[in-house]
């Protein structure tokens, strides 16, 4: 475990005295040893993006992979999950639920454990609908690692059926799942959101996830229907385990978020599919827990009403429970915090330093309120509408264009043989890394098999990293009409005095969005929350349809 930080008292003062050191103070020694392994490949990636952006970007490329990046996201995921319970695909959505948590889980812990920011930018451009992905770290890719591990089942469980239906629907439905997992991992490359190490990393992530549910799946569900008591309770104590011991970050990045999500996600499905195996309602002579469902018998318009009425009642429950549980736990995480019991976290107020819980939407990147629907809905019906932004985002982002520039600008001093009297410019010696080439200003690995005027556009990318600026005379950006586009157009010049070098890192992080208050009270609060939308979609709902009249009348 990380130690524990407090979030700092003036966020943007204490960023603008940290640039690449900011990781040395605040990992383990082996953590940041790993991150600084890794932090080379990163940048000797980023001018090779930026060449495939400038080569192939285009309006129309710019709308589709910003558009399908949604597909990829974990709240198109969850909007679709509900409805296989309630259409009988019980073992599928099972499936589906385990495959995507573990995803989510894992790309969040080495995300927040190794804090490798994103390809920088400049030069590249990031292309986004989301605001609120630049603020995570981007090693590995959580959409890779989502998108394959769904594909690869699918493709599985199709190939599975091709030996009874060989039918060119088949076929072309495996191709289809081909092209969706590609489309995902070359969007994140195409938009700049990841490098190639982040989408190798995570689809091999996914590949991995899919194939331990293959083999592994049937027991682990076998363990949870037992009908133990202790089975179903040893199920739960795991993953609140694993949410505690999930890696600290350096910076206050949201990736702990998801994973708090989902994990709550999975305890909600077991609970909930225990219980409703155990009822009259679930059919007993098919995979335990299935909903019973028949889409002739019950017909089309049955099965809609049905369909939207689960969903108005997930919205209902996360509506009215969150606000409840925001009054409820704050005095009783006072208490706990008062006898010492408390679990802080880092960037997350304690109960004691607040006292009252201020609304905020923003807080969710899994399932979004009422409130932000048509919002949603207005973007997917203008995909143009989105966020084209040259220069850093968050604070990873910041850190590392200062780290960089730094290191530049040491080299430089060096090749002159001068140094500044005070040493102001010099890096910390708690950090020195190897030099590779693209720190050194030197031509790229490859770079010389080019021809002349490819090799001398990658160098010029290479020239742009680690500024906080762009120079137009040497990227011309494709930026579509209607895109927010946020770009400095100024020529990069270095800092000549202390006075200037600090001026220009507090101008980055006055630029940032910044992260909004996080509490003590909001990692119990996505637990219970989740596990009871996961108890409603295979339990709660299920029963509600026999209810009202919407269900088979199926009660053994």
């Amino acid at each position: 475990m990380s130690p524990i930080h407090d979030p700092p008292k003036d966020p943007r003062l204490d960023a603008g005295n940290k640039d690449h050191d900011h990781y040395a103070q605040r990992l383990p020694k082996w953590r940041n040893a790993l991150r600084n392994c890794l932090i080379p490949i990163v940048r000797w990636e980023t001018p090779w993006l930026a060449l495939l952006q400038e080569k192939v970007r285009s309006p129309a490329l710019d709308s589709y992979f910003a558009y399908t990046a949604n597909l990829g996201t974990h709240t198109f995921f969850m909007v679709f999950l509900p409805i296989q319970f309630w259409c009988g695909y019980t073992s599928i959505g099972r499936a589906s639920v385990f495959m995507l948590a573990a995803g989510v889980y894992g790309t969040g812990f080495l995300k927040d454990m190794v804090c490798l920011p994103r390809p920088l930018s400049p030069p590249l451009a990031r292309i986004s609908m989301s605001g609120s992905a630049a603020l995570e770290y981007g090693f590995p890719s959580s959409h890779s690692a989502n998108a394959v591990s769904v594909a690869f089942y699918a493709i599985y469980m199709l190939r599975q059926s091709a030996e009874e239906d060989s039918s060119n629907v088949n076929s072309a439905l495996q191709a289809l799942f081909y092209f969706y997992a590609l489309s995902i991992i070359a969007g994140r490359l195409y938009c700049g959101m990841h490098g190639f190490l982040d989408v190798l990393v995570g689809s091999a992530m996914g590949a991995l996830i899919t194939a331990f549910q293959l083999v592994c799946g049937d027991w682990m569900d076998s363990w949870v229907f037992s009908g133990s008591y202790w089975d179903i309770l040893v199920a739960t104590l795991v993953i609140c385990v694993l949410v505690r011991v999930h890696p600290e970050p350096a910076d206050d990045c949201p990736c702990y978020d998801d994973s708090v999500s989902f994990s709550g996600v999975v305890i909600g499905i077991n609970l909930g599919a225990w219980y409703y195996a155990q009822t009259g309602y679930a059919l007993q002579d098919a995979y335990p827990s299935s909903v019973p469902f028949d889409l002739h018998k019950m017909g089309l318009l049955k099965a809609t009403v049905r369909i939207l009425l689960g969903v108005v009642v997930i919205f209902v429950w996360r509506a009215t429970m969150k606000p409840a549980l925001f009054t409820i736990l704050p005095p009783l995480f006072r208490l706990l915090e008062q006898a010492r019991w408390n679990m802080p976290r880092a960037f997350f107020l304690n109960a004691s330093k607040y006292k009252s819980i201020q609304p905020f939407a923003d807080d969710d990147n899994v399932i979004p309120p009422v409130s932000d629907l048509p919002h949603m809905l207005k973007n997917l019906a203008h995909p143009r509408k989105r966020s084209v932004s040259v220069g850093p985002q968050s604070a990873a982002d910041a850190y590392e264009t200062l780290a960089y520039r730094n290191r530049r600008r040491r080299e430089s001093i060096n090749s002159m043989d001068g140094v500044p009297e005070d040493g102001t410019w010099l890096p910390s010696p708690a950090l020195k890394p190897s030099t590779p080439a693209i720190e050194k200003a030197e031509p790229l690995l490859g770079a010389s098999l080019l021809p002349t005027p490819m090799a001398s556009r990658v160098h010029s990318y290479e020239q742009m990293m680690g500024t906080g600026q762009i120079n137009f005379a040497e990227k011309n950006l494709t930026t579509p009409p209607g895109s927010d586009t946020d770009v400095a157009g100024d020529v990069y010049r270095l800092p000549q005095t202390p006075t200037e070098e600090e001026k220009e890192k507090r101008e980055i992080f006055m630029k940032l969005t910044k992260p909004r208050v996080r509490y003590d009270v909001e990692v119990v609060t996505k637990l219970i929350v989740y596990a009871g939308i996961a108890w409603l979609a295979v339990a709660g709902n299920p029963i509600l349809f026999e209810w009202v009249g919407l269900g088979m009348g199926v009660l053994s």
